[in-house]
């Protein structure tokens, strides 16, 4: 009775084991040639797109392409690691049962067969079906590795050891440097004095200021010196900010101007009188400077003569191009990241300071993250498919002040800065990990392991609790002091746009459009709205409401509670990527063809 178990499961898992090894080979030569970017309809759009460039309905059948595609790609990842998960555990089944079924045979030693020998025949025949399932089993796995080669690439590269002996190489010498294409008649800089940033519960004690020469504008009270804001954590202390406009009325729009730049996705950066963004193509990437008051481009900052950069730029995604990233600046210096690794620091005149390259980045879609600056240090999450890195670097100097491996996957995500016992922690997001960083020194303060898919939104924080989520995963919160799980939800994940954090409320906003709140204690979803939209850009918490923008330019404000009672809707015709920059009484806003600026 006991053999007859043992050999009926052997036959059940052996057919299962010849089945999925089968469709296991058959997938690698179905997709060892394919990637998410180069399927033949997305070529053929990406042709039609450079003929048609301001084809608005192309480029969003591009996009949802693209959402798909990557979507789709993701999903048949995940599969085939269950089907090597599942024929491991089948093959494990098969072995046990065969050699329980063969317990009580003695073994012989080997000699001529019989033909007409029945035992020795059937007891060389388990052995070759022994083989062939073994073997079977070890192509079948071996072919789903090489058609996901990633799986296996190192951290370590060449790259990363120049970067680490860079610590002790002086500053770029100006004679390298080239210098900036002035545009419009530059207004006196404000000057570069001590600043700093405190580190505190209260987010309104972290906004920079900076002294003003006599004949520039007074510092501002409020900046937007970085993505989603000072620490990128999706607040600002701005206040009196329009909660309605007209963009082709002209109603309440200070200014506007059609961009003649280079395109790119990036946000806008805002200190005193200056607003900063980037824009690229394969010919060329660069940093760009507006004055605040009139929206005139000051001057042009090429991001060219750097050593190491590629001369062919990598392929990117139509919907992240060269230009992604976002700038960062303290009022005394700016610096912006590229999709070539190429990174640069400028004053506040555009003149260069520092550049170098990080390593081409070796990213199927391009790369994205958004540079975070915290007391001097410029950081940057350079997580790619060949190595994972964390890099902070003196922003005065571009020398390394501290750098660690990640041992992650290819990541799109940017950092923040949280608070968490009067302390501030670097926190990333990561595929599998959320991990934090002491900004002072890089040490690790704690890891989570629970992100997967494509990882794109950043983290934020509030009251000590670090808040994580992406679509294909789950929403965490996260303890900040000891990293312990406090609880994980997945009713609305996002796949673009960050979550963040305020009054005791975590607000979500999925790129299908769906905004959601959840009490931050218990992760209770309290509220969820229909935006009926597409949507890039993250929300923003200004003077206690929620300001979100969709990719077709419709605007929601929302009141930060358990209500998300809207407060107005209303439409720009201006397709828009990038998270808006708050300052007193102002928005400023990057969309696809246009930078303008909201003011009472």
């Amino acid at each position: 009775m006991k053999k007859d178990i043992y050999r009926t499961i052997a036959v059940v898992t052996g057919i299962f084991m010849l089945t999925l090894s089968i469709m296991l080979v058959a997938n690698y030569f179905q997709v060892r040639n394919i990637t998410p970017l180069e399927t033949e309809v997305m070529t053929t759009l990406k042709s039609l797109n450079e003929t048609n460039p301001d084809n608005a309905d192309l480029q969003a059948q591009i996009r949802q392409l693209d959402l798909l595609s990557r979507k789709a790609y993701f999903v048949q990842e995940e599969h085939l690691k269950t089907g090597i998960y599942i024929l491991l555990f089948m093959s494990a089944v098969f072995i046990f049962c065969l050699r329980g079924y063969y317990a009580d045979v003695l073994h012989i030693a080997p000699k001529d067969i019989d033909i007409f020998d029945e035992w020795l025949v059937k007891s060389r025949s388990r052995k070759y079906v022994q083989w062939l399932a073994a073997s079977l089993t070890v192509v079948a796995l071996v072919l789903v590795v090489a058609s996901n080669p990633q799986w296996l690439k190192s951290d370590k590269t060449a790259e990363e050891e120049t970067l680490v002996a860079e610590q002790s190489e002086a500053p770029v010498a100006e004679s390298v440097v080239a210098e900036a294409t002035p545009t419009e008649t530059v207004e006196a800089a404000p000057a570069e004095g001590e600043q700093t940033e405190a580190e505190t519960a209260d987010e309104a004690a972290t906004e920079q200021t900076a002294e003003a020469a006599p004949a520039a504008p007074a510092a501002a009270r409020v900046n937007h010196g970085m993505f989603r804001g000072n620490n990128s954590n999706g607040h600002s202390s701005a206040r009196n900010i329009p909660t309605t406009w007209d963009f082709a009325g002209g109603g309440k729009i200070a200014w506007k101007h059609a961009l003649t730049t280079k395109q790119g996705f990036s946000s806008p950066a805002v200190h005193n009188n200056r607003i900063f963004y980037t824009g690229g193509d394969e010919a060329s990437r660069e940093l760009y400077c507006h004055d605040l008051t009139t929206g005139d481009l000051l001057w042009t900052l090429a991001a060219t003569g750097i050593a190491g950069s590629p001369s062919t730029p990598p392929a990117v995604a139509s919907n992240t191009g060269y230009a992604s990233a976002s700038p960062a600046t303290d009022g005394r210096y700016v610096c912006a990241v590229f999709a070539t690794g190429d990174i640069m620091c400028a004053d506040m005149d555009g003149k260069r300071v520092w550049a170098k390259n990080l390593g081409v980045p070796d990213n199927q879609y391009g790369f994205v993250s958004s540079l975070v600056l915290w007391n001097g240090i410029v950081f940057v999450q350079y997580d790619n498919s060949d190595s994972q890195k964390i890099i902070a670097m003196d922003i005065a100097t571009g020398n390394v002040r501290w750098q660690k491996d990640r041992n992650q996957k290819v990541c799109w995500s940017s950092p923040i800065i949280a608070t968490v016992g009067g302390q501030a922690q670097l926190v990333l997001m990561g595929n599998p990990e959320v991990r934090a960083y002491n900004p002072s020194t890089g040490e690790q303060l704690w890891s989570v392991d629970g992100m997967s898919g494509e990882v794109c939104p950043s983290p934020c924080s509030g009251d000590g609790v670090i808040f994580a989520a992406n679509e294909y995963a789950k929403i965490m919160a996260i303890n900040g002091a000891d990293g312990s799980v406090l609880w994980e939800a997945s009713d609305y994940l996002p796949e673009v746009a960050s979550p963040v954090y305020a009054n005791g409320r975590l607000y979500i906003a999925t790129t299908y459009g769906v905004l959601a709140a959840f009490d931050a204690k218990t992760g209770e979803l309290k509220a969820e709205r229909e935006l009926n939209m597409e949507l890039y850009s993250s929300p923003m918490v200004v003077d206690g409401k929620i300001y979100i923008i969709g990719t077709s330019g419709q605007v929601y404000v929302f009141t930060a509670d358990d209500n998300l009672q809207q407060i107005s809707s209303f439409e720009t015709g201006e397709m828009t990527y990038a998270t808006p920059a708050f300052l007193d009484g102002k928005v400023v806003i990057r969309s696809l063809n246009t930078l303008y600026c909201v003011s009472e």
